[in-house]
């Protein structure tokens, strides 16, 4: 069979196996290993165990369960709830405030856990019920924690941000600057369109109101006096602290990025057993359980993903793809528009973690060649596969939301979601236009 006959049906197999609902690392492992068995020496099969080691024995992987450490502290504390409110109390003049309120705080944590269903698990218990509360209609309420939840992937420490230096051999260190421009940028857009809205909201409530229908919530300002403001803010400090040490061990040389994984796993361990008094075994169990249980499934799936493109490279599938595309003569934007479009299809099935590991061989070669910047690519590729987290039919931040707030209809969370998809395409167009959003930043700091 030529190579692109094995391709077709390697890849017909993964689809097959992935929708029959065996767990994504034991479909791409049972994958691999059934073509190694049927188009490689049987010879093969001994090595299984050592590739997998060797790809997995990197020390940026080292990161990840630390990065995991850190986030589990901080979600499994009351961590976001004080910095969601410390916002809010700040924030609550402002038009919309808390929808701001609520960005900014998605944001902060991201920075701080690094995970998506994190994040939306942990200011989504507090700032949804709030919002709602104050009039907001759940589905925006809905929408936004979950849109702000994708941040996690994007802004330092991503774990998506690691595999994608990992898999396509860029700094670390470049990336997590690169993501901090769109993040920013995705922040504000996300804080002016909630501000929009509550305008909106507020416009269709007052003229109900008008029409003698009852008074909403929206309508109602609520005022912090200034010792109430600063009464909250010792509850955001320790986590600016948190974020602001672990920059400066990372960008200022004093630590190399698995060390500042550790320094920010035991700082944000320290800070939770000197703030809410969480030293205790029964307080300290949850945290360890759930970063086992998380590190022990993605390190699953890495591992996995990486033989699977061991498989791919071993039988020529992903050079022949890649010569395959290369040899279509295709301009450079729509080379580009074309494989983030095949990004945003895999992500109506997978995870990040696996489209990054599953593509980067047969992706990678041929935007280097159009000469494309792989680290700007990287940042693009990020919030293209944020899309995924907040679309069906995968959606990994709707089922989160749907967990914290079950009695809002799954249509309406959907619904809620899809402003929020179009700012990100807004995003991604506008660092084309302007690659400077991702890349100044780290060519400042490493050009010093």
């Amino acid at each position: 069979m030529s190579p692109l006959d094995i391709g077709l049906l390697y890849g017909a197999a993964t689809l097959i196996v992935l929708f029959s609902g065996m767990p994504i690392a034991f479909a791409l492992g049972t994958v691999a290993i059934a073509f190694m068995l049927g188009f490689m020496p049987h010879a093969s099969l001994d090595t299984v165990a050592q590739n997998v080691f060797e790809e997995m024995s990197s020390i940026t992987l080292l990161t990840i369960p630390l990065f995991i450490l850190k986030g589990a502290a901080i979600g499994k504390s009351k961590a976001g709830a004080d910095l969601y409110s410390a916002l809010h109390a700040w924030l609550g003049r402002v038009p919309g405030g808390l929808g701001v309120a609520v960005v900014i705080a998605c944001g902060l944590f991201a920075a701080m856990a690094g995970s998506s269903p994190a994040t939306c698990s942990a200011i989504g218990s507090s700032g949804i019920p709030e919002m709602r509360r104050r009039g907001y209609s759940p589905g925006f309420a809905a929408g936004l924690v979950a849109a702000g939840g994708t941040l996690g992937i994007l802004l330092p420490p991503s774990i998506t941000l690691i595999l994608y230096a990992v898999a396509a051999e860029q700094s670390l260190g470049k990336l997590f600057l690169a993501g901090i421009g769109p993040g920013l940028l995705l922040v504000g857009l996300f804080a002016l369109y909630a501000m929009l809205h509550h305008g909106k909201e507020a416009q269709s409530a007052r003229k109900l109101l008008d029409a003698g229908g009852p008074r909403s919530p929206i309508l109602s300002e609520e005022r912090f006096t200034w010792g109430e403001k600063l009464q909250a803010l010792p509850r955001v400090m320790p986590f600016i602290l948190l974020l602001t040490g672990v920059m400066v061990a990372l960008y200022g040389g004093i630590a190399t990025p698995s060390e500042t994984a550790g320094l920010g796993a035991v700082m944000a361990v320290a800070l939770i057993a000197l703030i809410y008094g969480a030293w205790h075994w029964k307080d300290l169990a949850p945290i360890f359980g759930s970063t086992l249980g998380e590190s022990t499934m993605l390190m699953m799936i890495i591992g996995m993903s990486l033989l699977y493109s061991y498989v791919m490279s071993y039988l020529h599938i992903s050079q022949g793809a890649a010569e395959w595309i290369v040899a279509q003569h295709l301009s450079r934007w729509v080379l580009l528009a074309a494989i983030l479009l095949l990004v945003v299809v895999l992500g109506f099935f997978l995870p990040p973690v696996s489209i990054i590991l599953m593509t980067a061989p047969i992706i990678l070669p041929p935007l280097r060649a159009a000469g494309f910047d792989l680290i700007w690519f990287g940042v693009i590729m990020s919030v293209v596969m944020e899309m995924g987290l907040i679309h069906p039919p995968v959606g990994l931040n709707i089922f989160v939301i749907s967990k914290i707030a079950p009695d809002i209809p799954l249509k309406d969370v959907v619904l809620g979601t899809l402003p929020f998809v179009v700012l990100m395409m807004i995003a991604v167009v506008l660092m084309c236009l302007l690659p400077g959003i991702a890349t100044a930043l780290p060519d400042w700091v490493y050009r010093k």
